[in-house]
């Protein structure tokens, strides 16, 4: 198992889909998980504002028997009144992992590079690789596999779509990302997904065609304008607007599933008649934030309580 989770790419496919076996084993048998990981301590760092990922993270931990230290940084942010290094190491004094939402990649490697307990990315500028592993749980529950599938995202080629794509060419999943151009996702992540997608027999294609959600199973999408950006929304809003997700483009999917990462901004990304409607899976999709990041812990942080209650096993 990895030390870190800093992009999602230290995960083998076996890793992830021994992780939402797992989420599955403790949101439906959590009694069974209670003190698992009882006495520990995890330091949960924002540079950014935080619903989702705080709430998540904080109860989350209280259900394994374990306590959150919530640190705001969102004024000067990391390295400014002592460096990053010293503050990996204070940190590792104390607490038995660092969870952190930061503004740059660079600052989680530099936590992982000088810390001596595990560092988790829960959201930076490349990567949301705990969202992504709340996303393949909630398509896990909903079609009871992820191999074979084919899921659609809308919008910018940001973190949130790094993070599926690369999942999705893991664990076998087809992902189709269709963006407007010169909103692409990161060249070099597109490749690497396609290279994993060639071992799990995934289909990984970028396109700026709304015609590829056809015989979608899923659609996702995500915010047109990510959180740091001051652009308004309106700016981009002309650009974007075909790909927004609404009743029209579901039918035409063929979708059963219609996903989004939050927060939304109803009437622009996704319609409300959609987010609200009987095939959205986006409050599932925010409950599931506790239990893959519970699992992912459990895997960190005591591994040997990994393990499936026994009629679990039998199903599996």
């Amino acid at each position: 198992m990895m030390k870190h989770c800093l992009s999602g790419l230290e995960f083998s496919p076996a890793d992830t889909l021994q992780l939402l076996a797992l989420a599955q084993a403790q949101k439906a048998y959590p009694e069974k998980y209670q003190h698992t990981l009882a006495g520990k301590s995890v330091v949960t760092l924002f540079e950014k504002p935080s619903l989702r990922t705080r709430l998540s993270f904080d109860i989350g931990l209280q259900k394994l028997g374990g306590h959150a230290v919530y640190l705001n940084e969102h004024g000067q942010g990391m390295g400014v009144r002592e460096s990053i290094a010293d503050y990996a190491r204070n940190l590792s004094c104390w607490a038995d992992a660092i969870v952190a939402r930061v503004i740059s990649h660079s600052t989680l490697e530099e936590l992982a590079q000088y810390a001596s307990v595990p560092v988790v990315n829960s959201l930076c500028d490349c990567f949301h690789p705990c969202q992504a592993l709340a996303d393949f749980l909630t398509l896990q529950e909903q079609y009871g596999k992820v191999q074979g599938l084919k899921l659609v995202y809308l919008g910018d080629g940001n973190n949130v779509s790094h993070s599926l794509m690369l999942t999705a060419a893991a664990v076998g999943t087809d992902c189709t990302i269709i963006c407007p151009k010169g909103y692409e996702p990161n060249a070099d992540l597109v490749k690497k997904a396609k290279a994993l997608a060639k071992k799990s027999g995934a289909n990984i294609v970028v396109t700026h065609d709304i015609a590829a959600v056809a015989d979608a199973d899923a659609l996702y999408t995500d915010t047109w304008v990510s959180m740091g950006d001051d652009q308004p929304l309106d700016a981009v809003r002309e650009i974007f607007h075909p790909y927004q997700i609404n009743a029209q483009l579901v039918e035409h999917s063929g979708a059963t599933s219609v996903l989004h990462c939050q927060p939304a901004h109803r009437g622009y990304e996704i319609t409300s008649d959609v987010m609200d409607g009987p095939l959205s899976r986006c409050f599932q999709q925010a409950e599931n934030r506790l239990y893959a990041q519970n699992a992912l812990l459990t895997l960190l942080l005591n591994p040997t309580a990994a393990v499936l209650p026994e009629s679990m096993e039998k199903a599996s």
